[in-house]
């Protein structure tokens, strides 16, 4: 356990910010396997409307710092790719 009282804050804010990521991720990744899932049912309107949904999570995850810009964009292309696989 921590003796200083500064240790102390940093636990209590480490807590915060794990429970706030973690609720963020989650998110994230749920719109992701809707999007998957849209497509792997071969729904084409569905996979759209998904798509649109998961981008701005996706970028506000990314504008959080939950996850790397780069990271970001590489799943909001990869999304959109397979996407469009159906047409």
């Amino acid at each position: 356990m921590a003796h200083h009282k500064s240790a102390l804050k940093r636990i209590k804010q480490n807590k915060k910010k794990t429970a706030r990521n973690k609720h963020v991720r989650s998110t994230l990744r749920t719109f992701i396997k809707r999007v998957r899932e849209a497509v792997a049912a071969n729904d084409t309107n569905l996979a759209k409307e998904s798509l649109e949904a998961a981008i701005p999570v996706i970028d506000s995850a990314a504008s959080k710092g939950v996850i790397h810009r780069a990271n970001a964009s590489r799943n909001v292309s990869r999304l959109s790719r397979l996407v469009n696989t159906l047409g």
